[in-house]
């Protein structure tokens, strides 16, 4: 879609507005290793920070399923589901890796149960961008306007960077919770290890302290000392052992 580039240079400035929202949003998804969390914070910050919007949601999708919804109010999450198909602002958008945008719904034409539904719940204008997130998800943006032409050039530029930063940090989401889940697969192979398991078992005896703080204790040692995490369990077995047996 073209933007329409007629309204005053200033209404198409908006540079530190833009960047206040993709900072505050940088801010709250950089913690979370949970992907609907993540969403969940995306509409909600989103929602707040770009004027003009009233309601905002996230259509996700995974090789070609849901993969996940998320709305900044209950009461429109329907808006952002597959029941209405491909019907829909969203699935436009993802289909046709670009921005759509409706100013006045009360003109729109190309989704009709869709627009009826969300014009009885009081949306007046929508403007749905695709977020490319890896090479398993995809998704779309959908941001809500209470009135119509509020969706002016402006807000549909920071739409377009809103997208694109949040599939850079959305992607990043994802990268932290695979990592986070090899993590504890490691964690838990190494507690079932034999050496490995019998020193974690001394540090939780002499600290008190559960398996995985004694599995970081002998991490931090590894570390200090520059050897492998084996070779300091064993370390810590036989000085034990030699201890009982003094």
């Amino acid at each position: 879609m073209n933007l329409d580039t007629h309204e005053p240079v200033a209404e198409n400035l908006g540079v530190l507005e833009t960047a206040a929202l993709l900072r505050e949003l940088t801010a709250v998804l950089l913690d979370t290793t949970d992907f609907d969390e993540a969403l969940t914070r995306l509409v909600i910050v989103a929602r707040d920070a770009v004027p003009g919007v009233t309601w905002c949601g996230f259509t996700a999708l995974r090789a070609g399923e849901p993969a996940g919804v998320a709305a900044s109010d209950p009461r429109l999450a329907e808006l952002d589901d597959l029941g209405h198909g491909p019907d829909s602002p969203a699935m436009s958008a993802v289909h046709r890796r670009e921005m759509v945008l409706s100013a006045d719904l009360a003109t729109e034409e190309r989704w009709p149960a869709w627009t009826a539904r969300a014009r009885t719940l009081g949306v007046r204008g929508v403007l749905a961008a695709p977020v490319d997130v890896d090479d398993h998800v995809i998704g779309a943006i959908n941001l809500y306007a209470d009135t119509p032409d509020a969706l002016t050039a402006r807000r549909q530029l920071t739409a377009m960077l809103l997208a694109e930063h949040a599939g850079l940090l959305l992607a990043g989401v994802r990268g932290r919770a695979r990592r986070t889940a090899l993590a504890d697969e490691i964690d838990e192979s190494l507690l079932q290890e034999g050496v490995v398991g019998q020193a974690i078992g001394v540090i939780m005896t002499q600290r008190g302290c559960p398996a995985p703080e004694a599995l970081q204790v002998l991490r931090s040692a590894a570390s200090a000392l520059s050897i492998p995490l084996r070779e300091v369990a064993e370390r810590l077995v036989v000085t034990v052992s030699r201890s009982r047996g003094a």
